[in-house]
């Protein structure tokens, strides 16, 4: 989990995002990455941490990573809702990780004039995105993430420490094992969106 998921989650939050305490983040799509992101921005005592997802159960789970609210984008209007919570003013920080572009466009809608839309979702190669530039001129930023900017040697250890501390959450977010000769069913429960963090042993 330390070698990706973990990693360019925190890094998202503390190289991307440079989240402040008390700075606001939406986070759309809870799966490894996110629940990270969530850990991430508990970390450094943002709010509201909002996480937005298609299935309940990933949202259940984002609450124990620390979302202090949750939006089933499948039943309701993520936009809407991120607008009637913060107001106008938007987001300080909003990532996309579904690489979506209907996703993206709204996580950069949510973002405040001075604030940062993270992109760490793959799209495919085909879909583009249409933005507002304008706000641009007054310090709002859209970047995309490459890991996070994590630097292993330097981060590892010392989320291994957090670890220790119990400040952060590795175990919990393994929800399947499989041994290599069910390779294929692991695949088939990710695809499925049951999945959080699925491991495969190779021993």
């Amino acid at each position: 989990l330390l070698g990706c998921a973990v990693t360019t989650g925190l890094g998202i939050v503390f190289n991307n995002a440079a989240l402040m305490p008390g700075q606001s983040i939406a986070v759309f799509g809870v799966g490894g990455i996110g629940l990270n992101v969530l850990q991430g921005a508990t970390l450094v005592n943002a709010h509201p941490i909002v996480a937005i997802d298609l299935y309940d159960h990933k949202l259940e789970q984002a609450l124990g990573f620390g979302a202090t609210h949750v939006v089933n984008a499948a039943t309701q209007d993520a936009g809407a809702f991120l607008k009637d919570l913060i107001g106008l003013g938007g987001f300080d920080a909003t990532v996309d990780l579904t690489g979506n572009s209907g996703v993206r466009e709204v996580a950069y809608a949510a973002t405040s004039n001075t604030g940062k839309t993270v992109l760490a979702g793959v799209p495919d190669h085909q879909e583009m995105i249409t933005i507002d530039s304008f706000p641009l001129h007054f310090g709002r930023k859209i970047f995309g993430s490459h890991g996070g900017e994590t630097r292993p040697d330097v981060d590892i250890p010392r989320y291994i420490e957090l670890y220790k501390l119990g400040k952060l959450k590795l175990k919990e977010q393994i929800t399947h094992r499989f041994d290599l000769d069910h390779i294929n069913q692991a695949i088939d429960v990710v695809r499925t969106g049951e999945a959080g963090r699925c491991v495969i042993s190779v021993a």
